[in-house]
C-alpha cells in the first residue's frame, strides 16, 4: 500500500490526517487497509458495471469488484457513512477517487491516462517540477448522490490532499454513459468549446481511440443545458480530462 503518512510540505495543517473533512455522519478520509481498498473496489463495480453496465473481467464479476494494477500504488479517497455498515461491520463506503501521483504513476509504468490520451505535450510543456496528480476511479453510490454535502465532501477531501501535496496539476480520464458518439454530441461539444486545455500543452486521444468533439458549433449550443446533459451523463466527475479534439 501506498504510505498515506508520507510527509508533504504543509505537514501539520491537518490535525486529524489521513481524516481530511466531516459532515455530520459522513467523513472523507484516505484508505489505510486492505479491507477499505476493496470496499472502495465494490463501490466501483456497482456503480460502473452493474449500474452503468460496463463489461467486467471474468475475475472482477467473480469478484464483483473493479481493480487494475494502479490500486496498488496511488492512494484511495473514500467517503464514509459511520451511521452505516457494510457487511463486515465496519462504516460503509459511499464515494471514491484514486488518486496517483507521479512517483507513484512511474511503479505502474506511467499515468494510466496515458493509455487513452498522449500526455506527452502536457508533461514536457510545464516547468521542472511541476507536481501532477492523476484523478480516477471516482463515482458515488447512488442513494447519496441526491443527500446534500456527499459529494461536495469529497470534493473537499480532494481539495485538503492537493494542499497536503502542494500539487500543480490535475488530471484524469471521465466516463460518459453510453458507446453511441452521436447521443452525446451535446456534452462533448460542450466541452470542446467551453473547457479546452491552455494552447500549447493540450493533449490528444491515442489515434485509436480519437472521437472528433467539435459536433456542435458554439454559438448553438446553450450551456446551462450542457452543463445539465454532462450532469446526467456523469462527465462532471472529472471535466478536465475532456481534451480530445
Amino acid at each position: 500500500m501506498v504510505n498515506i503518512y508520507e510527509a508533504g510540505p504543509f505537514e501539520g495543517r491537518l490535525e486529524q490526517w489521513p481524516v481530511l473533512a466531516v459532515s455530520g455522519a459522513l467523513e472523507v478520509r484516505l484508505a489505510e487497509t486492505e479491507h477499505e481498498i476493496e470496499q472502495a473496489q465494490r463501490l466501483r463495480y456497482t456503480v460502473f458495471y452493474e449500474e452503468m453496465s460496463a463489461i467486467p473481467s471474468p475475475r472482477m464479476r467473480e469478484l464483483k469488484r473493479d481493480f487494475d494494477r494502479y490500486d496498488e500504488v496511488c492512494d484511495h479517497l473514500l467517503v464514509v457513512d459511520r451511521d452505516a455498515h457494510d457487511e463486515d461491520g465496519q462504516p460503509l463506503v459511499v464515494g471514491t477517487y484514486r488518486l496517483t501521483r507521479e512517483h507513484d504513476a512511474a511503479r505502474a509504468g506511467g499515468f494510466y491516462t496515458a493509455g487513452e490520451y498522449d500526455l506527452a505535450p502536457m508533461l514536457a510543456g510545464l516547468a521542472k517540477g511541476t507536481k501532477f496528480l492523476e484523478l480516477g476511479r471516482s463515482c458515488v453510490l447512488k442513494s447519496y448522490r441526491v443527500r446534500p454535502g456527499s459529494m461536495q465532501l469529497l470534493w473537499k477531501g480532494l481539495l485538503a490532499y492537493v494542499a497536503r501535496f502542494d500539487i500543480d496539476l490535475m488530471f484524469g480520464c471521465a466516463s460518459l454513459q453510453g458507446i453511441d458518439t452521436a447521443e452525446m454530441a451535446l456534452p462533448l461539444s460542450y466541452l470542446h468549446h467551453f473547457h479546452p486545455m491552455p494552447p500549447g500543452f493540450s493533449v490528444k486521444a491515442q489515434p485509436e481511440l480519437f472521437v472528433d468533439m467539435n459536433m456542435i458549433p458554439k454559438d448553438q449550443i446553450d450551456p446551462r443545458e450542457a452543463r445539465r446533459h454532462c450532469s446526467r451523463a456523469m462527465c462532471a466527475r472529472a471535466a478536465a480530462s475532456a481534451t480530445a479534439r
